[in-house]
């Protein structure tokens, strides 16, 4: 079994190499193909993962490549990881929207349009080079933004899914809560990528959400920087990014006044990469903990393996360090196919779907309130036109997306944010 990694000098690749390793009765990856054009980032990167490999008995063998089809040669499974422009771009995508009174997130908002506008004719460039090269290997992506990303490739008609670490973590941070292991716990996640309530936590089949929200709601409200009293009043538990929407403009204070997640992340790289280029490391630093991607690895070994045919039942990974059952019911990104039937059919929501060779089917939903599906309903319209704007390009295109975005919505912020943002990424744009 081959899987390759296009993106493989990112710095979340040992996390990934760590769960094939510790999860190799789930996966038995016998070759990892690491692919990226930035030699500087991949050289410490693949000498940190064959020394895992080592150091866990794992016998798989690691390659590094700068050229596409050498990676994907033969692979089965190829995942996408990858940031077009680098942290500088994401910088970018995080500041100038401040100006404007917006979110300047790199997924959502503003600087998510222009991520968007940079990512997709690139993955959908790599997609078909992969197509070519092995039309059966599936694509996995996590790259964002996940949502408008999987959506072109599933309407290019490859075989792909999305994949967001946001329920997962979740899943294994509710489960050391209650003192419960993880494949007991499965959640009620609905919602768009990025856009996702948790309305339901089962244990065993019994309800919890109100339990856990009594005894570690205080614990829950800081992990997701929102007052209580909002999740308590909502009894949900919606997902980190939804903060961007329900207090915006504090967010957009706080993020005027501190420094950006980009250059936090930024030198927190610089700093693995030099840890990553010690010969006597052969294992993940901790320091990669605060670098996101929680439970990144459990996700993407489950949903490949799942994939490839090797789900056993409806469990989950029995747990870091254990084998189990691989989950065939999973949360993924894909087609809404009358899951939300207020959305069109080929939107990508991100909800619970039964996964297996032939792809991933959403499983039936209980009707989303209106108090979420306004909101979804307006995030689709805006991702649709982000699509456009990223297949099509043009200012008009670029405008309208941004005007449709519920962060951004009036007409002067739109014609501002749509010259900021074609200026910033002139140099990724082929029709600017």
């Amino acid at each position: 079994m081959k899987l390759a990694v296009i993106g493989g000098g990112s710095t979340y690749t040992p996390e990934l190499v760590d769960g094939l390793a510790r999860l190799r009765d789930i996966l038995p990856v016998e070759e990892l193909a690491l692919m990226d054009p930035a030699a500087d980032r991949l050289g410490p990167v693949g000498g940190l993962a064959r020394r895992i490999l080592a150091r866990q008995g794992h016998p798989a063998r690691i390659t590094t490549t700068g050229g596409l089809e050498a990676a994907v040669d033969g692979a089965d499974a190829v995942l996408l990881q990858l940031r077009v422009g680098g942290q500088a771009a994401r910088e970018n995508d995080e500041t100038w929207p401040l100006e404007c009174g917006c979110v300047g997130q790199e997924t959502t908002g503003a600087g998510g349009l222009a991520k968007a506008l940079r990512t997709v004719p690139v993955v959908l460039g790599i997609a078909e080079r992969v197509r070519r090269a092995n039309p059966d290997a599936w694509i996995v992506d996590f790259t964002n933004p996940v949502g408008i990303v999987t959506r072109a490739l599933l309407t290019a008609g490859h075989r792909a899914v999305g994949l967001c670490n946001v329920a997962v973590g979740f899943q294994y941070r509710f489960a050391a809560m209650l003192g419960v292991r993880p494949e007991q716990v499965e959640l009620d996640h609905v919602g768009l990528n990025h856009l996702t309530w948790e309305r339901g936590v089962r244990v065993d089949g019994q309800e919890v959400l109100p339990r856990l929200l009594a005894e570690h709601g205080e614990r829950i409200a800081g992990l997701l920087h929102m007052p209580l009293p909002v999740i308590a009043r909502l009894g949900v538990v919606p997902s980190y990014y939804l903060r961007y929407f329900y207090a915006h403009d504090e967010v957009v204070r706080q993020l005027r006044t501190g420094p950006s997640r980009a250059s936090e992340v930024a030198a927190t790289e610089r700093r693995l990469l030099e840890m990553y280029a010690d010969p006597a490391l052969d294992e993940k630093p901790e320091l990669l903990g605060t670098r996101g991607g929680a439970h990144y690895s459990e996700a993407a070994v489950a949903l490949t393996a799942a994939l490839l045919g090797r789900a056993d039942g409806p469990g989950v990974l029995e747990g870091p360090g254990g084998a189990g059952a691989v989950r065939n019911v999973q949360v993924v990104n894909t087609f809404n196919n009358g899951t939300l039937p207020f959305l069109p059919d080929d939107a990508v929501v991100e909800v619970p779907a039964a996964v297996g060779p032939s792809g991933a089917v959403p499983l039936p939903v209980a009707p989303l309130e209106p108090l979420y599906a306004g909101l979804v309903s307006a995030v689709t319209a805006y991702e649709h036109l982000a699509l456009e704007a990223a297949l099509h390009g043009g200012r008009d295109r670029v405008f309208d997306a941004l005007l449709a975005h519920p962060l951004v919505g009036q007409f002067e912020y739109a014609e501002k944010l749509t010259d900021r943002l074609i200026a910033h990424n002139r140099d990724h744009l082929a029709w600017a």
